[in-house]
């Protein structure tokens, strides 16, 4: 197969990321396996929050929109983001393909978008951790939960000054620690199931239009992000074949570990009692004596997920100023490499971001979370359409088997969603239309945000 020099440059050699004035090479860390969790993490983390599902739209309906969910939604995705992750498998990758088929206004609006879908998002997470936290230390002053939230932050900054690497090997453990737990809780639970697990099939006094406003918003947090990790493609060893191949592992990988704990458990339990954060009750409910030495593993567990989701995001979503810097859209400071080989400014910027955004209650724009990061996957989309129109060459070992109109046929089933997401928003005022005006302020703020940054960039090129 043909390939552009360039991707054969960045499968043979370590870099440093474009215009980046450090000498210090990033380095090709990450295999396969760590490359799964860290995906694993990116998207899923395990079954937390699939409880606000189920108490949301009931168990019925949440099961149905979890297993519709990855079959158009995902499955696209992993096949459009795996043939871009091959044929350029570089260091920022959404942030690259969108460069390298529409230039750098429309790569700057993309990583614009990612930054303000994940102020939400990261917000999400230590605030995830209080709620299992909260299992062993129920009350907490609000300075100590700050604190408490401020140490998930800077425990992950940690990890992530130490290298993608650690990153890796701690997403792999956390993993297993995680999937190991619900497995027991699901098999535990099995011997005490006494009526189906998808009954009744919506919650009472849901409409069906809100109820599936609120979750395909919920169950496509739990499904998004597998894109994320190709911003580090210039620290995973052999890129082109490794990202598509952990694509394929991760998918059945995250719906399995949904699906099996939530079948078992719905038909052990009464699922009106779920709650927010309840899962460590859920087990202790559905499985009788074992569930009561689970639920700590459970709660810990949960600790652990959100912990390891803000170690492995950060990882990705640090990479995009990262790279930005190095193209002269951001200051130059934030693109040098350490010793180690990793972004250190780009990750300590990143941080101190997060710290002060998570006092921000965005909490409830979890439907602006997915809408942002939706707009930023319609570019991406776009880029491979692009690329496979005006550079049929370029190529990686994974490639779609479909042309350019099957490519496009494709992209339009979870742009479909999208809509369809759209529209149920309009109609739920409570859930939807704040957030989807929110959504479209912070993507035309990416407008004014590049007029800013080109400005800047013209003033260093005449210093």
């Amino acid at each position: 197969m043909v390939r552009h020099a360039g991707v054969l440059d960045a499968l043979s050699t370590p870099h440093a990321a474009p215009g980046s004035r450090s000498s210090t090479p990033l380095r090709r860390s990450l295999g396969t396996l760590s490359l799964v969790f860290i995906l694993y993490f990116s998207t899923s983390g395990g079954p937390h929050t699939t409880e606000t599902l189920v108490h949301e739209v009931g168990p019925g309906l949440g099961l149905l929109i979890l297993l519709l969910v990855p079959l158009l939604w995902s499955i696209p995705e992993i096949l459009i983001v795996g043939e871009l992750a091959s044929m350029l498998p570089e260091e920022g990758g959404y942030y690259r393909w969108v460069q390298r088929a529409f230039g750098n206004f429309w790569a700057f609006q993309n990583g614009w978008l990612t930054w303000m879908y994940s102020l939400v998002d990261m917000a999400i997470y230590p605030v995830l951790f209080l709620q299992y936290f909260s299992y062993f230390v129920p009350e907490l002053s609000g300075p100590v939960r700050y604190a408490v939230m401020l140490a998930v932050i800077w425990v992950a900054a940690g990890v992530n000054l130490r290298g993608a690497l650690p990153v890796g090997r701690m997403s792999i453990v956390a993993g297993s620690f995680i999937i190991i737990g619900f497995l027991l809780v699901a098999v535990a639970s099995i011997p005490r199931i006494d009526h189906a697990p998808w009954k009744p099939f919506m919650a009472p006094g849901v409409s069906l239009s809100g109820g599936l406003a609120v979750g395909l918003s919920i169950a496509l947090w739990n499904y998004i992000g597998w894109d994320n990790a190709s911003t580090v493609g210039g620290e995973v060893r052999d890129a082109s074949r490794s990202y598509p191949r952990a694509l394929w592992i991760s998918l059945p990988l995250v719906t399995a570990g949904y699906f099996i704990p939530l079948l078992a458990t719905l038909g052990a339990t009464d699922w009106t009692t779920w709650r927010d954060g309840g899962w460590p009750h859920i087990a202790a409910a559905a499985a009788g004596r074992a569930g009561q030495l689970l639920a700590p593993w459970i709660a810990i567990g949960g600790m652990v997920s959100a912990l390891s989701l803000f170690n492995a995001l950060l990882l990705a979503y640090s990479r995009i100023p990262f790279v930005m810097a190095g193209d002269g859209l951001l200051p130059r400071a934030i693109g040098r490499v350490d010793a180690r080989g990793t972004p250190r400014n780009s990750v300590l910027a990143s941080a101190m971001m997060y710290s002060v955004f998570v006092l921000v209650p965005l909490g409830s724009l979890v439907v602006a979370d997915v809408l942002l990061y939706a707009f930023a996957l319609s570019l991406e989309f776009a880029a491979l359409v692009k690329l496979r129109a005006a550079e049929p060459d370029l190529r990686g070992p994974f490639r779609i088997p479909l042309g350019r109109r099957g490519v496009i046929a494709l992209t339009i089933l979870p742009l479909s969603i999208l809509v369809f997401l759209i529209i149920l928003s309009f109609m739920d005022g409570e859930y939807g239309f704040p957030a989807l005006v929110g959504a479209l302020v912070a993507a035309a703020l990416g407008l004014v945000a590049y007029r800013l940054a080109t400005k800047s960039q013209a003033r260093a090129s005449r210093v």
